[in-house]
């Protein structure tokens, strides 16, 4: 079962290629650090600036270097279906995990255009699919009567939720069941939705507090220990600083300055990102501080 920290992993460039060597260390840091499983070319990797084949071979690097250690959950959306359709097949033939893929945006499609999206990428496709629903980027939202539709068919096994609406976990729960995998889009209100029936964060921080990402995922789905809530509680508190900074200008610029005080990754984003103002980069750390990674 996918659970616990997930990293949205961030894609590093150098001189505007993608910079391997480091995408590598990145991975095995991960792996190192607890962290429960990867996505690859996310929005928080880079993928709408990503040409077909960096798409490819970061999925490729992943599921090469992770060696089955931790799910590798492929980034495969798009908003033309026969691409989502190549990217998942591809996800599928390398050997990843599960494919995670966005609802289409800009091109606005109904809610039966929804469903018929998913179900031609389910019925070309035998990999387990996940659903990315993000209205604030794609400008649709999947209904959960659309979702519970394509919990029917066969690939399809839970979403990416990150519509900021925390009533979501509990109608999702309500009408698919316990088994329908429900996995937070927002660090922010990570610990409210296990709370509701989640299981884990497809996370942005992750990329900078791997192993506080985990330890706090690990806590917070020990519904019946009160101390390793208190614990979850603990970490919360002391990372939402970092979770809201991260998304004051556009993700995953912040994030990507972040790592580079680390020394993951350097803070390179590719246009139409650029890099994030110096007044945000005393906010970002300021709450790296606060979260005691960096001194």
């Amino acid at each position: 079962m996918l659970k616990g920290s997930i990293v949205a992993l961030i894609t590093p460039f150098k001189n505007n290629m993608l910079d391997e060597e480091c995408y590598i260390s990145l991975i095995h840091h991960h792996i190192k650090n607890g962290t429960s499983g990867i996505v690859p070319a996310g929005t928080t990797g880079e993928s709408p600036t990503l040409n077909h084949k960096e798409h490819e071979r970061v999925i490729e690097l992943c599921v090469k270097e992770s060696k089955g250690k931790i799910p590798i959950i492929a980034g495969t959306g798009s908003n033309s279906t026969d691409e989502a359709i190549s990217l998942t097949k591809y996800a599928e033939k390398i050997g990843a995990d599960a494919a995670l893929v966005v609802t289409p945006y800009y091109n606005k499609p109904t809610q039966e255009g929804l469903y018929q999206h998913f179900k031609s990428i389910n019925d070309n496709c035998s990999i387990p699919i996940i659903i990315y629903n993000i209205p604030p980027r794609s400008v649709v939202d999947m209904s959960v009567d659309t979702m519970a539709r394509l919990f029917e068919l066969k690939n399809i096994i839970g979403v990416k939720d990150a519509t900021g609406d925390l009533n979501r976990v509990d109608q999702q729960k309500k009408k698919m069941g316990p088994d329908f995998i429900q996995l937070s889009g927002e660090d922010g209100t990570a610990l409210e939705f296990n709370m509701r029936g989640g299981v884990g964060c497809i996370s942005v921080t992750a990329n900078v507090a791997s192993k506080l990402c985990s330890e706090f995922q690990e806590a917070s789905l020990s519904k019946n220990n009160s101390n390793l809530l208190a614990k979850a509680k603990e970490i919360n508190d002391k990372l939402m600083p970092l979770h809201e900074s991260l998304f004051i200008e556009s993700s995953p610029s912040p994030v990507k300055y972040a790592a580079s005080l680390l020394k993951l990754a350097s803070d390179e984003v590719r246009l139409p990102l650029v890099k994030i103002t110096e007044e945000t980069k005393k906010t970002v750390r300021s709450a790296m501080v606060y979260a005691n990674l960096i001194q």
